[in-house]
C-alpha cells in the first residue's frame, strides 16, 4: 500500500453499524428482532468474508466501521445470538424448498441457489468461525491494522435536542465508551456522532473521554466560524483539538442519492419484490410473523427494472455493472483531485465517505461485493489510497482550527427530522425523567444491593428511552406503534422504579424480570447521570 503522504487522494470509507435495542423475550417470534438477523446475515457476514478474501489475495485494506453501543450489545448477547441461529435453520429449511419449487425457472433456481448457500454458508460462519460472536471477527481485522474500529453513542440518542441536560450527553458518551471497551478489549478513539448531529460544545465531552475525532456533515464544517480553507478535502480541528472529518458529498451521493446513486441501477437486485408477499400464504406461512402477518424472508427474485414490470435478476449482468460503478467511482474522485490538487501542495485530498453500514448488502445486495471490488482497485491505483481518521491524524497532527455550527446529516441538514409534529410529544416526559434521574443521583449518592440495582436500571430506562431511533420511526411512518410502545415503556418503568425507590419498597421480583429483558450495558453506574 502507498504511503498517505505519496498519494494525491486518499478516501477514507467509514460504514456505521447501528440498529436499536430490540429484544423480546417474552414473545416467541417478534417482529423487529428481524432487523438484527437481517442485518448479520446480508451485511455483517459478509463484509466480513469480504475481508477474509481480500486478506487472502494480500489486498493491505483500509477501512473504518463505527458499531453502535445497542446493536454490539445484541451481537453479544446469548439470547440473541441463539434465536438467530432459529432465525437461519428456518431460512435454510425455506432455501431447500425453494430449489424444489423453481427448479423449472432457470432464472429462479440461480437465485433460490444463491440464497441455498448464502444461508448455509452463515450458518457455518457464525458457528464454526465466530463461535456465535461475529464481534470477535471485526476485532481480529482491528488487530491487523485493516479496520478502525469507533463507537457511537451509548442508546444512539440525538444529541443536539439534549444539549440543556449536559449530563445526558456525558451519560451516553461515558456509557458508550465502556460497552465498547468491554466488548471489544479496547478503547475507541473516535465517535460517530448519532446522525452526525453536533451542537457547539458538544466536542467538550469527546475530549473528556478522550476521543479523538469524529465525524460532521459536510456544511457544518463549512458553515463554521472560520472558512474552512480545504473545503471538505482535509479535516479541521475544534479549538480544544478534536479533530473533525467532513464529509464529502460527491462522493456519498454516487452511492447514496436515490435518484443518480449506483444502487438504483436497473440491472441490481430489486429489495421490495419478496416472496414473502409475493406467494401463496400457505407457502410461507412457517416463514412469516404470527396470524398470517406478511414479511420479507429475503427471497427476492427480480432485478430493479426500471418498470412495473420485473425482469429476473442476474447476478453475472449485476457483477459487470459493479466493475463499472466501482471504476466511475475512481474517475470521479480522480477529476475532482484535477479541480482542487492547486491547494493541496502540502498533502493529498481527502475523501471523507460516510455511510450506514447496512446499505451495503441488505438494501443493496451487491454492495459487499461493491466494497471488495473498490478495495482492490485502489490498491493498484498509482494515485489513491485508503487510509483511516487515524492514519490522517498521525500523518496530518496539524488541521486548521475553527468553530463548528450545530448541524446533521439528516433531511435538510439540522435536527427536524427527529423533532416536528409527528413526534414532538415525547421530549416533555423525556426532559422530565432526565431531571428526575439527576435528582436520584442527588439523593442516593453512594449506595449499595437492591437499591443500587434499581438504580442502575432507572439509568438503563432513560438511555433506551432517548434513542433516535423512536422519532425518527414516528417521523417516516414505518413500525409507528411499536416506537410509540418502546419510548412509554421505558418512561413507565423509570416511573415505577423512581416510585418504588421513593417509597423504600423496591420489588425484587418485578426488578430482576426487568434486568433479564434490558439487559444491556451491564457495568452501568447510575451516576454517569449526577449533576454537572
Amino acid at each position: 500500500m502507498k504511503a498517505i503522504q505519496d498519494s494525491k487522494g486518499l478516501l477514507s470509507f467509514i460504514l456505521h453499524a447501528h440498529l436499536p435495542f430490540v429484544r423480546h423475550p417474552e414473545y416467541e417470534k417478534f417482529l423487529e428482532e428481524k432487523w438484527l438477523f437481517e442485518a448479520i446475515s446480508e451485511t455483517y457476514l459478509p463484509l466480513l468474508r469480504t475481508f477474509k478474501k481480500l486478506e487472502n489475495d494480500g489486498i493491505d485494506f483500509k477501512l473504518t466501521i463505527s458499531f453502535s453501543p445497542t446493536l454490539t450489545e445484541m451481537l453479544v448477547d446469548p439470547f440473541l445470538q441463539d434465536r438467530y441461529l432459529d432465525h437461519l435453520k428456518s431460512l435454510i429449511e425455506l432455501s431447500e424448498k425453494e430449489l424444489i419449487r423453481t427448479k423449472d425457472s432457470p432464472e429462479e433456481f440461480v437465485m433460490a441457489t444463491l440464497y441455498h448457500d448464502l444461508y448455509k454458508t452463515n450458518y457455518e460462519d457464525y458457528t464454526e468461525i465466530y463461535n456465535k460472536d461475529i464481534t470477535q471477527g471485526f476485532k481480529y481485522y482491528f488487530n491487523k491494522g485493516n479496520l478502525l474500529l469507533i463507537t457511537s453513542a451509548a442508546t444512539h440518542a440525538f444529541l443536539p435536542h439534549f444539549s440543556n441536560y449536559p449530563e445526558v450527553i456525558r451519560a451516553q458518551i461515558i456509557t458508550a465508551v465502556d460497552s465498547f471497551r468491554r466488548v471489544f478489549s479496547i478503547r475507541p478513539e473516535g465517535i460517530w456522532l448519532p446522525e452526525c448531529g453536533y451542537f457547539p460544545g458538544l466536542e467538550s465531552f469527546l475530549k473528556e473521554a478522550d476521543l479523538k475525532f469524529f465525524i460532521s456533515s459536510a456544511h457544518g464544517v463549512m458553515y463554521a466560524d472560520d472558512i474552512p480553507e480545504k473545503g471538505v478535502f482535509a479535516p479541521v480541528q475544534c479549538k480544544n483539538g478534536v479533530t473533525v472529518f467532513p464529509r464529502e458529498k460527491e462522493s456519498c451521493k454516487d452511492i447514496w442519492s436515490p435518484v443518480d446513486g449506483y444502487p438504483g441501477d436497473i440491472v441490481y437486485r430489486e429489495f421490495y419484490r419478496d416472496i414473502g408477499f409475493d406467494l401463496p400464504i400457505e407457502y410461507v406461512r412457517p416463514y412469516i410473523q404470527p396470524d398470517d402477518v406478511r414479511v420479507n424472508t429475503g427471497f427476492k427474485y427480480y432485478a430493479i427494472s426500471g418498470s412495473e414490470e420485473k425482469n429476473y435478476y442476474k447476478p453475472k449482468t449485476a457483477e459487470k455493472k459493479i466493475d463499472e460503478h466501482v471504476g466511475n467511482f475512481l474517475y470521479n474522485r480522480e477529476n475532482m483531485i484535477k479541480k482542487v490538487e492547486t491547494i493541496f501542495t502540502d498533502r493529498p485530498v481527502l475523501f471523507t465517505c460516510p455511510y450506514d453500514a447496512e446499505l451495503f448488502g441488505h438494501w443493496w445486495f451487491e454492495g459487499p461485493k461493491f466494497i471488495e471490488k473498490l478495495l482492490v482497485a485502489v490498491d493498484k491505483s498509482e494515485n489513491i489510497t485508503f487510509c483511516t481518521p487515524m492514519d490522517y491524524i498521525n500523518t496530518f497532527p496539524e488541521n486548521q482550527s475553527v468553530n463548528l455550527n450545530y448541524s446533521s446529516w439528516g433531511d435538510e441538514g439540522y435536527g427536524q427530522v427527529w423533532l416536528d409534529g409527528s413526534n414532538d410529544w415525547i421530549y416533555r416526559h423525556l426532559f422530565k425523567i432526565i431531571e428526575m434521574m439527576i435528582e436520584l443521583t442527588e439523593r442516593y449518592p453512594d449506595v449499595t444491593g437492591l437499591k443500587r440495582r434499581a438504580l442502575d436500571q432507572a439509568a438503563r430506562e432513560v438511555l433506551l428511552a432517548l434513542a433516535s431511533d423512536w422519532p425518527l420511526i414516528m417521523k417516516s411512518g414505518t413500525t409507528v406503534p411499536y416506537a410509540i410502545k418502546r419510548v412509554k415503556t421505558h418512561i413507565l418503568n423509570f416511573h415505577k422504579i423512581y416510585d418504588s425507590l421513593c417509597e423504600n419498597l423496591v420489588k425484587t421480583e418485578w426488578l430482576t424480570k426487568l434486568e433479564k429483558k434490558n439487559n444491556l450495558f451491564k457495568d452501568i453506574n447510575y451516576l454517569v447521570f449526577q449533576k454537572i
